[in-house]
């Protein structure tokens, strides 16, 4: 097992700059396919691909790592269940009563 982990550790780096090209070229044959034909943008290079491709990835996902450590309470955190699971009819009334009061949005006739 250790050898497997330290294989993939010394592969991984190669693997991610390999989709990152292979990613690249998609981006530039997407690009010279639709947007020169419906905006008659110029044709882009492989390497402004790339430059466009990460430009895009620092943009929209910034340079944050996903945290899967924690899950959201309604993504079926067990003490949310648990809890919920605890009460009495009762009690998830009064519950459900208070979340529609928090997240009551105003329409024109309560102003």
């Amino acid at each position: 097992m250790y050898r497997k982990r330290k294989r993939l550790f010394f592969e991984w780096p190669f693997i991610i700059i390999a989709a990152i090209f292979l990613l690249g070229y998609v981006v530039m044959l997407l690009w010279n396919f639709i947007f020169p034909a419906v905006l008659h943008a110029e044709r882009i290079t492989y390497w402004q691909a790339i430059g466009l491709f990460v430009l895009c990835r620092i943009l929209f996902f910034g340079f944050r790592r996903r945290h899967n450590s924690k899950p959201h309470m309604w993504r079926g955190n067990p003490q949310w269940r648990q809890k919920w699971m605890n009460m009495s009819d009762e009690e998830r009334v009064k519950f459900r009563e208070e979340w529609k009061k928090r997240c009551h949005t105003p329409t024109q006739k309560d102003e």
